[in-house]
This record gives structure tokens, sequence and C-alpha cells, in this order.
């Protein structure tokens, strides 16, 4: 009996060491897949400054509301609003050696999002007019991502499966079942730096890159 089951054992451990050992293609696909963008983010600063942090809080209430005051006219009810930044605090000057406070300052920064994407010249120009003292970048992008990320990652599957049978042919095997499938994506929006605010500002938006990449690992038959 002692024998038989020492045969089993040992025809178990060949087995598996034959699985182990089956022959395996790795391929990988990559997509990248264009939309014009449906929204647009502006955002944008008001900076003040006092003799005190009292002072330049005050103030730049002040500013800030008169410059969302003119935002929300014009945007209505067609778009958002959101703080993404606040800062208060001391200016200090260097001199011989030692750090004086001169001045405080305060920033409020602001996001504004629309699904108009021509809106992006006149948020600039309207913030301007109202006072603010910086636009530090208009971005456009998607509402919804999801679908084109989708498609990115079918087009890139399709690629890896069409290389994976490629190689598969050249070795002239074909290919089985797909036992790992990994995958990867990412998006890239246009973005437009602006140094400083004219009276009239064109922006052009480019258009939404998302791209996939996909890496399949495919058993090989005779």
């Amino acid at each position: 009996m002692s024998k038989i089951l020492s045969i089993l054992l040992l025809s178990a451990v060949l087995c598996q060491g034959q699985v182990a050992r089956r022959s395996v293609v790795r391929a990988t696909g990559t997509s990248s897949v264009s939309f014009q963008p449906d929204q647009v983010s502006v955002n944008v600063g008001a900076t003040t400054q006092g003799t005190t942090a009292q002072e330049a809080g005050d103030s730049n209430a002040t500013l800030t509301t008169a410059v969302l005051a003119a935002l929300r006219t014009l945007i209505g009810n067609n778009g958002t609003i959101r703080t993404i930044n606040y800062s208060l605090g001391p200016v200090y000057r260097n001199t011989g050696g030692q750090s004086t406070i001169v001045a405080y300052q305060a920033t409020n920064t602001v996001s504004v999002t629309v699904t108009n994407i021509s809106m992006a010249g006149r948020i600039i120009d309207t913030a301007a007019g109202a006072g603010a003292t910086t636009v530090q970048g208009v971005q456009f992008g998607l509402k919804d991502p999801n679908p084109g990320r989708a498609q990115a990652l079918r087009d890139a599957t399709i690629q890896a499966k069409k290389n994976a049978e490629a190689i598969a042919g050249g070795l002239g095997m074909r290919l089985g079942v797909v036992l790992v499938a990994e995958q990867g994506s990412a998006i890239s929006v246009p973005i437009v730096r602006t140094a400083g605010l004219s009276a009239s500002t064109p922006i052009e938006p480019g258009n939404v890159d998302i791209s996939a990449t996909v890496s399949v690992e495919v058993e090989l038959v005779p």
C-alpha cells in the first residue's frame, strides 16, 4: 500500500510540474482616444496686503466679494464656483541677516467651472474687470470620462490580443485561455497657462486625450 501511495504522490508532483511549465505569451496593447472637452475650469485669485492681518483679510474679503458677484452674474445657474485656496500671513523682508515683517498678505483663490467652454475668455475678462489679481490656469475636461476610458481600454485590449496572436503565430502555436490581464489608464487635459490678464482674452480649448495600456498573459497551445 505504501508503495502505491508513493507512486501516486510522485505522479501528482510530476503533473504539477508539467502545469507550472506550460508555455505562455505576454503582450501589451496601447490606445489613445481624443474627445472634445465639454467643461472648462478657470482658477481666479484675489491678493491683497495690509499693515495688519486684519486689514489684509478685510480688504481681501471686499475684493473677493466683488469678484464673486461679477462671476455669478456672468455664469448664472450654468456653472459652479468654489473656493480652492485661502491664505493669510506675514510678508517678510531680510535686512542685515534679520527677517522683519513689513506687511500681511491675504489670497483667496476660487475655481469657476462651466459647461459652455466658449465662456472661458469671458470669465477671465470679467474677473479681471472686477479686480482679480491672478488667473492660475484654464483647464478643459470631460464631465464624465468613464465612457472614454472604457473605449480606450477596449481598443488597447484588442491591440494586446493581436500582438499576442502575432507572437504565437511566429512560434507556430495558437492562443489558449487568457491567464492574466492588467490595465492602466491616464487622462491628458489641455491646460492654458496665463501669465497675466488682458482686456480681451481668446482661449482655444484643444482636445482631451484618454490613453490606456493593457497587458495580457495567454496560454500557448500547439
